[in-house]
């Protein structure tokens, strides 16, 4: 074999390997969200019991907490197209503080068919929503698009998408229809206003509104 020969072969061998030791890499930065991740995310905290010096303070919450649990039951079993804008205004003030998780579902362009690319994250969604500890939830689920095109496109396109999403948590994943709120904000809540395009804007919000339906363990 020739000085030439061999040299291109060694070339080859290192090109191979390069490669070879650069997909591990990319195959992890494109690794879909975990089922524990989703699970973690949309646990509530657990809160320590306290005593309260005051009844003034406990009843003001229990007042709070049985309109917001009011309100969330007004929405249950509501297709997403029928919430007023009051309405939605109101569910995204009440959920700022609730357990939560955003991820960037994909679908086809201008379409409300979930991307094969990003099934797996749906389908880990659904199993950690089915996990014992999540039982008796009701849960938000929220669709977002980015800053491009009209307002009332966007509407639309925010709500089939989380209609979508709900459709495949019901049919696949054995979710209760009812423990669903689907609700779609079109661009109005960017979460990346500096960037109106980008990517992250374009994603579904799951909360956990914590009105359990059942008794508590």
């Amino acid at each position: 074999m020739s000085w030439n020969s061999a040299r291109r072969v060694v070339i080859a061998i290192v090109s191979l390997f390069a490669i070879g030791t650069a997909l591990p890499f990319h195959a992890a930065k494109a690794q879909d969200i975990s089922e524990d991740q989703i699970l973690k995310a949309l646990t509530p905290e657990k809160k320590p019991l306290t005593r309260s010096l005051s009844m003034g303070p406990p009843a003001q919450a229990n007042t709070a907490s049985d309109a917001e649990s009011k309100f969330v039951q007004s929405l249950r079993n509501r297709p997403s197209r029928s919430l007023s804008t009051g309405e939605r205004e109101q569910l995204a003030a009440m959920v700022k503080d609730k357990p939560k998780i955003d991820l960037e579902i994909n679908f086809d362009y201008n379409s409300d068919r979930i991307s094969a690319k990003s099934l797996p994250s749906v389908q880990a969604l659904g199993r950690a929503l089915a996990n014992p500890e999540l039982k008796g939830s009701t849960f938000i689920v929220a669709g977002h698009t980015d800053a491009v095109g009209g307002d009332a496109y966007n509407q639309d396109l925010s709500e089939r998408r989380a209609d979508s999403i709900k459709r495949y948590l019901v049919e696949k994943a054995g979710i209760a229809g009812a423990d669903l709120i689907t609700v779609g904000y079109g661009k109005t809540k960017l979460k990346d206003p500096d960037h109106p395009t980008a990517e992250v804007n374009r994603r579904v919000q799951v909360v956990n509104a914590e009105n359990k339906t059942t008794a508590s363990k």
